[in-house]
């Protein structure tokens, strides 16, 4: 039984990087298959080459390695990636697990795909360009499947020195002598906020002592007198008199005013009994 032949090999009308292999068979000519450039000259295809139905196989089973492979350098063209990141990629493009495995080696053998470098790259931008602190970089990491042997080794890079300079900058920023808020309730916020950024308490305290930030009595009083009418507004609907006070004077304590700031409105603002 004669084996099919290549009958023509032509380039694909959408892409120029692929062939599409047409065979001769019983004298009748079919489209089999299409090969990228590599896997063409690999094979030494071309016209009027027999073909057994193993090696075509072969040739099928190489291009498909190719395309996964291909779709890889795309995928790592816009940025690095962590093997997780990619695994996921080419799960979701249909690639079957054994040439993702086989991809996932020849990327790492190329040094293309290192999370420990992923993760020192991850770190240094990070720092640079964001406000978060490490124990936030680090859930991200994690969550991008570099693990946490090597997310810890790249978070060495952001020491507490580093931490504690970025800290004091964001706190005098973020620091409002006319807020509306307190003082008080101004540095509660911060620390709030700046442990939701993933900065641990000690290095936060530091950074909030090193700004030495300036506490304007009267601007003070001026921010207890607005928010302490908005208090005697609610309240006064249902009360009068002692009660008005301390409902007033425990609103104006949790907002982080202090008791001799609150008593100089009391007294100048709400009748004794």
């Amino acid at each position: 039984m004669q084996m099919p032949t290549i009958a023509k090999i032509s380039v694909q009308k959408r892409n120029s990087e692929r062939y599409n292999v047409y065979l001769l068979e019983n004298g009748k000519e079919y489209y089999a298959f299409s090969v990228d450039e590599k896997t063409l000259i690999d094979f030494h295809l071309r016209k009027g080459m027999e073909l057994e139905g193993s090696t075509i196989e072969q040739i099928k089973q190489k291009d498909y390695q190719a395309k996964a492979y291909n779709i890889a350098i795309r995928y790592l063209s816009y940025r690095m990636r962590t093997k997780k990141e990619m695994v996921d990629y080419l799960v979701k493009k249909e690639m079957d697990e054994e040439v993702i495995q086989q991809v996932l080696t020849k990327l790492e053998s190329e040094g293309l795909l290192d999370d420990g470098a992923f993760a020192d790259a991850f770190v240094r931008t990070r720092i640079n360009t964001s406000t978060k602190g490490p124990q936030l970089i680090k859930r991200e990491l994690l969550q991008k499947g570099v693990s946490e042997e090597e997310a810890n080794t790249a978070l060495e890079m952001y020491t507490y020195e580093k931490q504690l300079d970025k800290l004091i900058r964001l706190v005098i920023k973020t620091f409002k002598p006319t807020s509306k808020k307190s003082y008080q309730e101004q540095i509660r916020s911060m620390k709030v906020s700046f442990l939701q950024k993933g900065f641990g308490a000690d290095v936060i305290q530091e950074a909030i002592t090193e700004a030495q930030l300036e506490k304007d009595e009267e601007q003070e009083y001026e921010t207890l007198q607005i928010q302490g009418e908005k208090l005697v507004r609610k309240y006064s609907k249902k009360d009068t008199g002692f009660i008005l006070q301390q409902k007033v004077r425990a609103g104006l304590y949790r907002k982080g005013f202090d008791s001799v700031l609150i008593d100089r409105f009391i007294n100048e603002h709400l009748e004794t009994d």
